[in-house]
C-alpha cells in the first residue's frame, strides 16, 4: 500500500490541524493505520493508532488528538486540536498488515510547526 500524508503547516500554539493520510494500491480495511513524528534533533516517536477496532495514543497527545478513518476515500485523519509548540515535527503515517506486524509502508511525511 502507498501512502501520501497531507496537511501540515503553521499554526499558532492552541490551533488546530488536520492530518491525512491517503492509502493506494491495496485496500487497507485490515491494517492497523498509525501516525508517528519525528521533532529535529530527537527519535520518531508514536503519536496515534487506529486498528479497526481499538485507537490508541501516547499519553503527549491523549484528550487532543483524534485518529479516525473514512473507508470510502481510503484515508485516515489525525485531528490535532489543542496544539502545543512541543508538537512541532514531522508527521509521518504508516501501515501495517496486522497487530504486532512492522510498519511495512510509510508515508512521506508532513511538517507541522506550532509557534507559541
Amino acid at each position: 500500500v502507498q501512502l501520501q500524508a497531507s496537511g501540515g503547516g503553521p499554526v499558532q500554539a492552541g490551533g488546530s490541524l488536520r492530518l491525512s493520510c491517503a492509502a493506494s494500491g491495496r485496500t487497507f480495511s485490515s491494517y492497523v493505520m498509525s501516525w508517528f513524528r519525528q521533532a529535529t534533533g530527537k527519535e520518531r516517536e508514536f503519536v496515534a493508532a487506529w486498528s479497526g477496532r481499538s485507537t490508541h495514543y501516547a499519553d503527549s497527545v491523549k484528550g487532543r488528538f483524534t485518529i479516525s478513518r473514512d473507508s470510502a476515500k481510503n484515508t485516515v485523519y489525525l485531528q490535532m486540536n489543542s496544539l502545543k509548540p512541543e508538537d512541532t515535527a514531522v508527521y509521518y503515517c504508516a501501515a501495517a498488515e496486522q497487530v504486532g506486524a512492522r510498519y511495512s509502508s510509510w508515508g512521506q511525511g508532513t511538517l507541522v510547526t506550532v509557534s507559541s
